[in-house]
């Protein structure tokens, strides 16, 4: 036992080497931990996150899904994107045909002029068909022309978009401020393209537009330019009587970080619009 402790016993110059050489190690090894830190980086360290690209993605990732869900709920056929279309099973052709069809400005009314336009098969049609939604006024489309040969008392009908001020305030419940505000909003727009834009003037009750609809209809087309929301500048956008500077900043910074509008309906969502009024606004924009 005495021969296993005498190795543990040390004269006064050993216990002064030990201890030095205990002080060397330990800052060798804190020059070690300052170096590793300052000069050896991790291999992630040079990742950099692209903050505009992971928008884009996020964007198109939440569009997907939404998309994805409303596959199986009733959907109005014009705006049917890129992604939608091939969920859908609708070839690239027949999706390009339908888009081809929408820049011109037309809209397709019917599942039987939705074939024709697209070109998709029988058996598609009969599996898309009943998710069809068009818009009321479509849908009452034949009664609204045949009243276009009606009168009132002994008024004939008379087109809105050539209205004046006078013949708006012959309606009941439309004064001279009335008459005044819905001629500001047509030529906002550049004509009426459909008499359910009505019910977005301000203070116009809906009781007066069914009134407004007895003695006025749309015989004269749209004379101003549709706005195209993948070309036009965040000024032209703010011009239009829907949008205003707000959103219209709003669109140019969605479009930024997708790269291109495909779908209204999506961009109505995003940019707070509500989506009942987008078969109407529509009417005046393209993609």
């Amino acid at each position: 036992m005495d021969k296993f402790w005498s190795h543990f016993r040390f004269n006064k110059q050993e216990r002064s080497g030990i201890f030095f050489l205990l002080l060397l190690i330990v800052i060798l090894v804190f020059a070690l931990y300052l170096y590793r830190k300052r000069f050896v980086r991790s291999p992630f360290a040079t990742v950099v996150v692209d903050t505009v690209e992971q928008a884009r993605v996020d964007s198109l990732i939440s569009i997907k899904k939404k998309e994805k869900i409303s596959n199986n709920y009733p959907f109005n056929p014009n705006y049917i994107s890129d992604y939608k279309g091939y969920m859908l099973g609708m070839s690239i052709d027949e999706i390009d045909r339908l888009h081809q069809f929408r820049k011109t400005g037309s809209f397709v009314n019917s599942a039987s002029e939705f074939q024709k336009v697209t070109l998709i098969s029988d058996s598609l049609l009969s599996v898309l068909a009943p998710n069809f939604k068009f818009p009321e006024w479509v849908t009452n489309k034949s009664s609204n022309h045949a009243s276009k040969n009606k009168t009132k008392g002994n008024n004939q009908i008379k087109d809105i978009n050539s209205a004046t001020q006078e013949d708006l305030k012959m309606i009941r419940g439309i004064g001279e401020t009335l008459a005044a505000r819905i001629l500001r909003f047509r030529d906002r727009l550049g004509g009426f393209r459909h008499l359910d834009l009505l019910y977005d003037v301000y203070g116009l009750d809906s009781t007066v537009v069914k009134e407004i609809r007895k003695g006025f209809q749309i015989q004269s087309k749209h004379q101003g330019p549709v706005l195209n929301l993948n070309e036009a500048s965040e000024e032209e956008m703010s011009d239009f009587v829907y949008f205003g500077k707000s959103k219209a900043r709003k669109i140019a910074a969605y479009r930024y970080a997708k790269g291109k509008i495909d779908s209204l309906e999506d961009l109505f969502n995003n940019i707070g619009i509500p989506i009942n009024k987008i078969d109407r606004i529509a009417l005046y924009l393209s993609l």
